[in-house]
């Protein structure tokens, strides 16, 4: 399948895609294969009913990446995909993911993206999922996400969850168990504004000694927007868990923060944080005395933040 201008747009900004990669891909577009390519070392099947893709990845596989963006540039769409990554013992990989919508017209669309993942013992993923919406029609832009991640022992995962502009609306939850050994560090970045609504939710099961989660949230709610943390780390074993939520509210947003935490063994170490509040007087008055507008300067303040 061929793609057009605003599909190649929306590529890049979810991606960073400007021409073909070199490694695996998978390429969606409209709910139609835009294009697939596999290495020696990585596959990538269609789902024998269509609902999406399985993506196996052989033990020791290293320096490779698999990219599986999704783009709608259709108005009223609305699709579930179910993708399952199977990650090798000792692999070390990176795969990114996301999806871009553009919607001109009035009816909404929506893409609810389901990614399953199985790292086997020490295997190692960075994985980046990446949200953004355009488009001057006045149907909504509706993308709801969901990650489920199984980890076997000494395994690691690092995850970077990415909407700065244009959704409407979202509800992304993630779930994760962890094996002994096993790490997880999760980078949220999120920015709504107008009448958005965003709701994240994150469910890590620490179960086997010397595991360990890291979940920090940074958050900026403008116009009438709303917002909602919802984090819960339960340690079941020797562990250490720890969920932060740093918050920049603006204008009228809304910001609702629930850190929760479950020790079920004496020597599970488990720590939350949140923080929510304005930009600092103290921020802008510095930035404008060097010249900048005070919108300038918020903006400058915003940008930092979420970097």
């Amino acid at each position: 399948m061929k793609m057009d201008a605003i599909q190649k747009r929306l590529i890049a900004e979810v991606a960073g895609l400007h021409e073909v990669p070199a490694g695996a891909y998978n390429f969606r577009a409209n709910s139609q294969l835009a294009g697939r390519q596999t290495t020696a070392n990585i596959d990538i099947q269609s789902k024998e009913d269509g609902s999406g893709i399985d993506i196996t990845i052989k033990p020791g596989t290293k320096n490779e990446s698999v990219h599986i963006p999704v783009v709608l540039s259709a108005s009223g769409i609305k699709e579930t995909v179910y993708n399952d990554f199977y990650v090798g013992a000792g692999a070390d990989v990176v795969i990114v993911a996301g999806c871009g919508i553009d919607n001109c017209g009035t009816q909404d669309s929506e893409h609810d993206g389901v990614h399953r993942f199985f790292l086997e013992k020490g295997a190692k993923v960075k994985y980046v999922e990446k949200h953004y919406g355009s488009g001057d029609g006045d149907g909504k832009r509706i993308l709801n996400p969901v990650t489920e991640v199984t980890m076997a022992e000494d395994s690691s995962m690092e995850m970077e969850m990415v909407q700065i502009k244009g959704v409407d609306s979202t509800e992304r939850m993630t779930k994760a168990s962890l094996k002994a050994g096993a790490r997880l560090v999760i980078r949220e970045r999120l920015m709504t504004h107008g009448q958005q609504k965003a709701f994240s939710g994150y469910r890590v099961t620490l179960d086997g000694e010397g595991a360990s989660a890291d979940v920090v949230s940074r958050s900026v709610a403008r116009d009438t927007s709303f917002q909602k943390f919802d984090a819960r780390i339960a340690g079941n074993a020797p562990c250490h868990g720890h969920t932060e939520c740093d918050s920049i509210i603006m204008d009228q947003g809304k910001i609702l923060a629930v850190p929760s935490l479950e020790a079920n063994h004496v020597d599970a170490e488990l720590v939350h944080e949140a923080a929510i509040g304005k930009i600092a007087g103290d921020q802008l008055i510095k930035l404008m005395t060097l010249g900048l507008t005070e919108k300038e300067a918020e903006e400058q303040i915003i940008n930092g933040f979420l970097k």
